[in-house]
């Protein structure tokens, strides 16, 4: 309960009203809902922990999904997807918000979930790019999705597919937004034989049918379509299948996206990381650098910086690096860069950025960069907001090399 309980102390009560007597519940005690609000959430955390065991466990998964939507990602899904603008915007706190449009618009609620689902897999090891033409018209008739669905059945050998199709659009560098149409995918997988109790509370075994989940989008501005979903079969041949039946195109494997690539060569030498100063940022300092000598290549050294050190990563280097066959590293006073010689390269670097306090006051929020040569990036694991300062600092210190870069969508 005590999920269910914070839930209910971060929910307005009017809100709470709304949910609760929409509901239908039957064994809810009876609630004093004009009451002052904490008497008012205090009864009702007591009168929810009494209800029979299926309407508990409906609250409990009720709630889950809603608070889910009430963190700052579900935010920006449920603002991309929203039908009532006008009264969404005007809702104050995240919990209300996410319960409003739970309550009052659930397909976009569903729809929101689904944006999240696929922004949250972005640049994972579930993901894939792919350029294609640009300005296409996505396909939403009968026929086109029938044919598509149909496609998708026959590969995953299963009667049981849903297709939601529909227009979103996602924030990317300096504010600016594009227009994506978004395919979200649910087939019904194999059987399984999992252990379970029964009405009797005895230990059996079921049978159950899991439901996967796969997401594809399309930008016409840039002609990318990125898919994610379980392996890279089942990416390639999804995506396919969108290009054929939504798209009207052939898609061919040769047309996936490269890479993102990431230069650290810059971190040989201290390095003064500019910021714009509309960022808020006070400072950046890097933490971490692993280094590697070409000549040994199965061998590494790794700096690192605590919290609180009085010395830069590179003048602490100069106890460890020492001349002829270890260079080493340049200290900020130094004016011949040791380290930078031939032979090292900078393999890994872990980096914070210090954010000024805001205007409630507090300590500044703080972002962990960590880049390893040549692709790897702890981006995909961050908020929307954080890959968009990550990336627009990335790219402006020309740690992130953007030749290649279509669309902001490469891994």
């Amino acid at each position: 309960m005590t999920a269910i309980a914070a839930f209910l102390r971060k929910t307005p009560v009017i809100r709470l009203q709304d949910y609760f007597t929409a509901g239908g519940f039957t064994s809810l005690a009876p609630i004093d809902w004009p009451k002052p609000e904490p008497e008012v959430v205090e009864s009702l955390i007591k009168a929810v922990d009494a209800m029979s065991d299926d309407e508990k466990q409906r609250v409990v998964l009720d709630a889950a999904r809603v608070a889910a939507l009430a963190e700052e990602p579900g935010q920006n899904a449920l603002q991309n997807v929203v039908l009532n603008r006008a009264v969404f915007d005007t809702l104050e706190g995240a919990n209300n918000r996410s319960l409003w449009v739970f309550l009052n618009e659930y397909d976009r609620f569903r729809k929101a979930e689904e944006v999240r689902y696929n922004d949250e897999h972005r640049r994972t090891r579930s993901w894939s790019g792919f350029g294609v033409d640009a300005n296409l018209l996505v396909k939403k008739d009968p026929m086109s999705l029938a044919a598509f669905t149909a496609a998708i059945r026959a590969r995953f050998e299963t009667p049981n597919v849903h297709v939601d199709i529909f227009d979103h659009h996602r924030v990317i560098l300096e504010g600016e937004e594009c227009e994506l149409v978004q395919v979200a995918v649910y087939r019904e997988g194999r059987p399984e034989d999992m252990l379970g109790f029964n009405a009797n509370s005895t230990l059996s075994r079921r049978i159950v049918k899991p439901v996967f989940e796969a997401a594809l989008t399309y930008e016409a501005a840039t002609g990318v379509i990125e898919v994610v979903a379980k392996t890279r079969e089942d990416r390639i041949d999804l995506t396919r299948y969108m290009a054929r039946d939504l798209l009207g195109i052939t898609l061919t494997e040769e047309q996936k996206l490269p890479l993102r690539e990431y230069d650290l060569s810059m971190l040989l030498r201290p390095f003064d990381f500019p910021t714009d100063p509309a960022d808020g940022i006070a400072g950046v300092t890097v933490r971490e650098l692993r280094l590697m000598d070409i000549a040994a290549p199965e061998e590494r050294v790794t700096l690192e910086t605590m919290s609180g050190a009085k010395r830069t990563i590179w003048e602490m280097g100069d106890d460890f690096f020492y001349p002829g066959g270890y260079p080493k590293l340049a200290s900020a006073h130094q004016t011949i860069n040791r380290m930078s010689s031939p032979g090292w390269i900078v393999t890994r670097a872990r980096f914070t950025i210090k954010f000024h306090p805001g205007p409630d006051g507090g300590r500044g929020k703080s972002l962990s960069l960590t880049v390893t040569m040549p692709h790897g990036c702890n981006l995909k694991d961050m908020t929307p907001q954080e890959r968009l300062i990550g990336e627009k600092y990335l790219r402006f210190w020309g740690i992130l090399k953007d030749d290649n870069d279509e669309g902001g969508v490469l891994e």
